[in-house]
């Protein structure tokens, strides 16, 4: 059974209504106790499939309460006499249900408000693994190339777009977009660096490959973008879905820029079409994942907001999508 423990810290004269209604939700076990002179503190320990509920309430509580404060914590072992009695209960409950099993909006957006952003980690990280990829492409080695991928973090930029898109935060998938493309643009870079200063590297089988685009990319993308979203969700270790993505994302921006290093803009323009078709299969994807996790915001006017951006993301996506399909195949036919 996964716990999570909510602290509350609550000025007196507010004490009484709230400490009222939050024993109202179903919680495990629940402590009271005096902070200071003018606050209360409450510990309530829940399913984490409850936290959501809780925290929506206190989130709505805090915006017109000063002084009022909520932690949350992972609890990773909690035992008493109710617990070892209903733990084969629980587990035999959990396995009949079919809903997607995720963490709380309010920790997911956290996360996603993290990625969102550009940082001197993220700019660093990108900035190496375009390097060694771009080394790894030069050398024909596809140990390296894997290698490049493993430390590129461009799966949280892109799970930050879909989140976003899907909850209707304008401002945040504005941020998310910036950050992803600012991480593109330093693999390009460094790319059409190498590609204009060395002659070589362009007719090996990792630089040719990522130069070619079929409708089964699409199905890599798709593959991707579900398994980072899925892996988001449960704030599970993001390091070897983020290979998937990398996979998608790193090589064919590597050879993009390559071959306009080396004017060679033919085979830029598949690889251009390459990362296109694999980024909307990824955005497809996660957004559709995150859409049926039933990642709702709460206030009125961010409901209301959500309400159109979400069927509007995907629709606007899978359009695209059909669009580059139809592009893929008059391509093979005029070749």
């Amino acid at each position: 059974m996964n716990l999570q423990l909510i602290e509350v810290y609550i000025p007196d004269h507010h004490f009484d209504s709230i400490n009222e209604k939050l024993q109202e939700f179903e919680h495990q076990s629940y402590w009271t106790s005096s902070e200071s002179e003018e606050r209360m503190l409450v510990r309530i320990l829940v399913k984490t499939s409850e936290v959501e509920e809780i925290l929506n309430y206190l989130e709505g509580v805090s915006n017109v309460v000063e002084g009022f404060e909520t932690l949350l914590f992972p609890v990773q072992t909690y035992l008493s006499k109710k617990t070892l009695h209903e733990d084969s209960e629980e587990e035999d409950k959990e396995s009949e249900e079919a809903r997607l099993k995720r963490a709380s909006r309010h920790e997911l957006l956290n996360a996603v408000e993290k990625n969102s952003l550009i940082s001197w980690n993220y700019s660093l990280l990108i900035l190496l693994s375009a390097i060694v990829a771009t080394v790894g492409f030069l050398k024909d080695s596809e140990a390296v190339v894997i290698g490049a991928m493993v430390i590129a973090p461009m799966i949280g930029p892109v799970i930050a777009i879909a989140f976003s898109s899907i909850l209707g935060d304008y401002k945040m998938l504005g941020k998310s977009i910036v950050t992803s493309l600012y991480g593109i643009a330093i693999v390009l870079i460094i790319s059409v660096l190498f590609g204009y200063f060395f002659d070589m590297g362009t007719d090996t089988d990792q630089y040719l490959d990522r130069t070619k685009v079929t409708v089964v990319d699409i199905f890599l993308g798709i593959a991707s973008g579900a398994a980072g979203a899925l892996a988001f969700l449960n704030r599970l270790s993001g390091n070897l879905v983020g290979v998937m993505v990398a996979v998608a994302l790193l090589p064919p921006s590597v050879a993009m820029g390559m071959s306009i290093g080396n004017a060679d803009f033919e085979l830029a323009y598949g690889a251009f079409l390459l990362v296109t078709v694999n980024v909307m299969s990824i955005l497809l994807a996660a957004a559709s994942i995150f859409s049926i996790s039933g990642i709702r915001p709460v206030r009125w006017e961010e409901v209301k907001r959500a309400n159109v951006s979400r069927p509007l993301s995907i629709t606007f996506i899978a359009v695209i999508i059909l669009i580059l399909v139809a592009v893929i195949l008059l391509g093979k036919d005029w070749s």
